[in-house]
């Protein structure tokens, strides 16, 4: 979809919007703030250019529109090379009609394109002599920059030293991965300072600080190498010789990092058709990504179409930025509000004025915890960066800062639980009402039912309800000593529904005991986390006989995820006792309790696992889309069920690590990735027929 134009009604409204974009560019290529979050700024700098197409005799000096970086920024080392910004496109239509723009320039078709993830992060170019980097400079105006080379150093993916002497020009982004960005504001906040809003603002601002009292790490992407004037001639001729995506490959074998080494590597195309279908595989990956992109970059690959189309005075003529849909936007944070989870776990959700991102209007965002909230120090009334990308829960990354007015106030924490009025257990990030799952007894006991859980038919949230109300259910374990005599006391209760609901309580006995610890809702577990637990251990009793260390032996359970787990068993003594004595089942098939030798191996697996047979042994198996044929009842739990039955470990990402993804209907992000990496695809009917023998 095309970024539509601000509209702009008269040369009044275009003065205005001159000094705005103005003002917006200098905040954001200066110190990565900004009053205008991308979209915006794209929407007002498009408005700006329709009215000037209209009006050229009134275009204002100041005008953004052809100018590299908006024309906010100048520096004072010039580039030997103009280091040029890139002209947008918004749509498959508008790219076409670039490329046929582009076939005219040069006289032909393009025969090879370049394509790949415009990373949004800051351009530099980096100077090395012999083999050392010894400058940094920023694009500034494009024709001069600023130096930085106080930075070297604390960037990852730029080394001191090339793999050969030689002298050239790197250029590329400076950015800060999600890691990156979040330990930064740790440290930037145990300082005095002000969270970053987003990494991008985070990266420009460390890359100029000269005097903070620490550094933060961000990491470097190439997309650039050329010569400078003292490189040695035999060098430049090649160097102005080759295709993009070989001076790409020659960066790397220098030891400069490039997208080659992400899940979406530089690639090359031969046709529109082929650049437009990397475009949305790369779309899809995007929210998986551990770093940002905003678009992607596609150039004529060939050096001679490079110079037979030649630059402006803003962008090269051979190049475009494909824009993809903004995934943050600048709001207003309203109100927060204080939900209480089936554990008992307090949270608290931001209420925002409503904005638009990426086709999706946002009304909530998650605020994670109360730690939190004071760490990035948020306010009523902030105007705070909103993050939103594919189906990520949207999140509050912290207030601009710079756009506060002094009217703001400060979010009030509850004193007592807001559902029940008991006490609030602050010992730990994440707080929890003191009365624990009871606090929320319904939602706990539903959630335990559940089709993935114990999945007792016929008990749904409305009998929930009813049985906790009357006092017939305190606990989970109640459900299993219920009789049909107090069943049928309840309101609009009869014989069949009453007699199928035992039946549906007595199979529930009966579950894997990977199904009654999910039940359990176990804090820092989940569906797959309690498969893995129930199988490493096989039974209930060496579960809860595991202290913190052995634990950890469990693949995915960590030094801080342990000691919770472990507590968290304890506190449930009581109630698993209530459980076991009621005749559920404590015990994992096809599981066998580790050994004291497998108990001490540092890779997590049991002994059962490590010899489980099965035609997916060995394999780490991913699940996405729409299941068919023989698997289309199977709910994702029991398909990964079906995985690990099989002898294999389901995954809910894809990596490197992963050997088979089954894809269904409508895959998107997953199976692109899997496409990307060369990891083997099924369809469900294939992977049915792999496993026909477990089905069921």
């Amino acid at each position: 979809m095309t970024t539509p134009a601000a509209v702009i009604v008269d040369a009044a409204a275009y003065a205005q919007a001159v000094e705005e974009a103005v003002k917006a560019a200098a905040a954001y290529y200066a110190g990565g703030t900004s009053p205008l979050d991308d979209d915006t700024y794209d929407r007002l700098v498009r408005g700006i250019a329709a009215w000037e197409a209209e009006h050229p005799e009134q275009v204002l000096p100041d005008s953004p529109t052809g100018k590299v970086a908006g024309g906010a920024v100048e520096g004072d080392v010039p580039h030997t090379v103009a280091m040029l910004s890139l002209d947008n496109v918004f749509s498959s239509e508008e790219f076409t009609a670039w490329t046929a723009s582009l076939a005219r320039r040069i006289g032909h078709e393009v025969t090879r394109f370049s394509v790949e993830p415009k990373l949004d992060g800051l351009a530099i170019a980096a100077r090395y002599t012999r083999g050392r980097l010894d400058r940094l400079i920023t694009r500034g105006d494009g024709t001069a920059g600023e130096d930085v080379s106080h930075a070297i150093g604390t960037i990852e993916g730029l080394p001191h030293k090339l793999a050969e002497p030689v002298t050239v020009e790197m250029r590329g982004e400076v950015l800060m991965t999600t890691a990156q960005f979040e330990h930064a504001n740790e440290v930037r906040t145990a300082h005095g300072g002000q969270p970053f809003a987003n990494p991008r603002g985070a990266a420009a601002g460390s890359l100029r600080a000269k005097e903070r009292a620490y550094t933060v790490p961000m990491t470097f992407f190439g997309y650039g190498l050329l010569a400078q004037p003292d490189t040695e001639p035999e060098l430049a001729r090649r160097l102005g010789e080759l295709a993009h995506s070989d001076l790409m490959a020659r960066a790397a074998a220098y030891g400069v990092n490039t997208t080659a080494t992400t899940a979406v590597p530089g690639i090359t195309a031969d046709t529109v058709e082929q650049v437009l279908a990397r475009v949305q595989e790369i779309a899809a990956l995007r929210a998986t990504l551990p770093f940002g992109i905003d678009g992607i970059v596609i150039k004529a690959d060939l050096a001679a179409d490079q110079h037979a189309a030649g630059s402006g005075t803003r962008a090269p003529r051979w190049a475009i930025a494909y824009k993809l849909p903004a995934v943050e936007k600048i709001t207003r944070l309203l109100e927060v509000e204080w939900n209480v989870g089936r554990t008992g776990i307090i949270a608290p959700r931001g209420v925002l004025e409503p904005v638009e991102i990426d086709g999706a209007t946002i009304t909530y965002a998650t605020l994670h915890n109360p730690a939190d909230i004071t760490r990035r120090d948020l306010r009523l009334g902030d105007h705070v960066m909103v993050h939103r990308a594919g189906d990520v829960i949207p999140r509050i990354e912290a207030p601009v800062a710079h756009l506060r007015t002094g009217t703001e106030r400060p979010i009030v924490f509850p004193e007592m639980c807001p559902r029940c009025g008991a006490g609030i257990d602050t010992s730990e990030q994440r707080w929890r009402c003191e009365n624990g799952r009871n606090c929320h007894l319904v939602a706990a006991l539903s959630y335990a039912a559940g089709r993935d859980q114990l999945d007792i038919e016929g008990l749904g949230h409305t009998r929930v309800v009813q049985l906790v109300e009357t006092g017939l259910v305190a606990d989970l374990a109640d459900l299993f000593t219920l009789t049909r005599d107090q069943l049928l006391s309840l309101e609009r209760m009869g014989a069949t529904s009453t007699d199928n609901l035992l039946a549906a309580i007595s199979t529930a006995k009966g579950q894997p005991l990977s199904r009654v610890l999910c039940a359990l809702g176990v804090r820092g577990t989940g569906r797959s986390m309690s498969r893995r637990i129930a199988r490493y251990f096989a039974t209930m009793d060496h579960i809860r006989a595991a202290d913190a260390e052995t634990m950890q032996q469990v693949e995915g359970i960590g030094t801080e995820k342990a000691p919770s787990i472990v507590a968290e068993l304890t506190d449930l003594a009581p109630l698993i006792d209530k459980l076991a004595a009621a005749g559920v089942n404590m015990t994992e098939p096809g599981a066998t309790p580790p050994s004291a030798a497998a108990a001490d191996d540092s890779d997590g697996v049991s002994q059962s696992e490590e010899s489980a047979g099965g035609p997916l042994a060995g394999m780490t198996v991913v699940v996405t889309g729409a299941m068919t044929g023989p698997l289309e009842k199977l709910s994702r739990n029991q398909m990964n069920e079906l995985i690990e039955r099989a002898g294999g470990r389901s995954s809910s990402s894809v990596s490197k690590k992963t050997t088979l993804v089954v894809a269904g209907e409508n895959a998107g992000s997953k199976r692109a990735k899997a496409e990307s990496l060369g990891i083997r695809l099924a369809t469900p009917d294939e992977f049915a027929t792999l496993v026909a023998d477990f089905v069921g």
